[in-house]
């Protein structure tokens, strides 16, 4: 396949009710915040949850832990299984960064380091590779620090012992945001996309994971239902350096709430403008 040729910048408006978007672990799990008091989710976080869409589909290098589709207990095991050895040696990084793209999505699409020293087993590899898919973070449109409630739960059984002792264990907090509308943003970058071989197909693929993002994405901390994908902006240029830079491109993307204090994704207020030869796809979300 070959690499994609017109530049591509996309945004996505997520809608969230009664979720915890993404946790941060330095404040105990409470849905991040900036210093605005805006709602944000990271972009790490956003390319987990491409990931797990993709791998329904396509090989995935960067599995999570519990959700992973083989036997491999770390990336350099999976590397090293999936890699022929002889790609591993001083001399061949080119024909290993061809193998390794080739064979996982996600690294053709973000890019990956891969840096292992030698053992017994095989050669060492240091290499890193940019991949063309850049995404930023999302953040909410209206602040949601005053949108964020707590509950204390308890648990009904004792988690160890004989029965007859309440452990230390039996009560938590959950955090979740009441109501919030995120907005993030990416890129594609044909110029590094022929560096890895990211074609139009994965492009595709790539629009299909971000229209449903959170799809099979349920959890205690986000029950189904949600978190949605409200609407995607997908604009193709119709050249490889693009016809306007990216930050012109998602400038033309307005969400703004209608109310002091919005409740709904219809207290919002949605412009679109346009720039000359440069249409937009509008899709609506899962």
């Amino acid at each position: 396949m070959e690499p994609i040729k017109h530049k591509i910048d996309f945004a996505a408006i997520v809608r969230v009710r009664n979720a915890n978007p993404n946790g941060d672990p330095l404040n105990g799990n409470r849905p991040r915040v900036n210093y605005e008091g805006e709602g944000e989710i990271s972009d790490v976080c956003i390319k987990r949850k491409i990931r797990n869409r993709l791998m329904d589909d396509f090989d995935i290098f960067v599995q999570s832990d519990d959700n992973k589709v083989d036997a491999y207990q770390s990336l350099r095991a999976r590397a090293e299984g999936e890699i022929d050895k002889e790609l591993w040696k001083e001399g061949k990084k080119s024909a290993f960064v061809d193998a390794v793209c080739e064979k996982w999505i996600d690294v053709r699409a973000f890019g990956q380091v891969f840096a292992y020293k030698g053992d017994k087993k095989g050669e060492g590899v240091s290499v890193g590779i940019r991949g063309p898919v850049s995404i930023h973070p999302a953040f909410s449109v209206a602040p949601v620090l005053d949108r964020i409630s707590s509950i204390q739960i308890t648990k009904s059984v004792s988690g160890e012992g004989d029965g007859s002792k309440k452990a230390s264990d039996t009560m938590g907090i959950k955090h979740r945001v009441d109501h919030g509308v995120y907005v993030f943003y990416g890129s594609i970058n044909p110029q590094l996309a022929t560096k890895t071989g990211f074609s139009d197909e994965d492009a595709q693929a790539i629009k299909e994971a971000l229209r449903t993002l959170f799809r099979n994405d349920a959890s205690s901390a986000r029950p189904e239902g949600s978190m949605e994908v409200y609407r995607l902006y997908w604009w193709e240029h119709n050249s490889r350096n693009g016809q306007y830079s990216s930050a012109k491109v998602h400038r033309l993307l307005t969400v703004a709430p209608k109310e002091d204090e919005p409740r709904s994704i219809s207290d919002y207020s949605i412009a679109l403008e346009s720039l000359p030869d440069l249409s937009c796809e509008e899709i609506e979300g899962d």
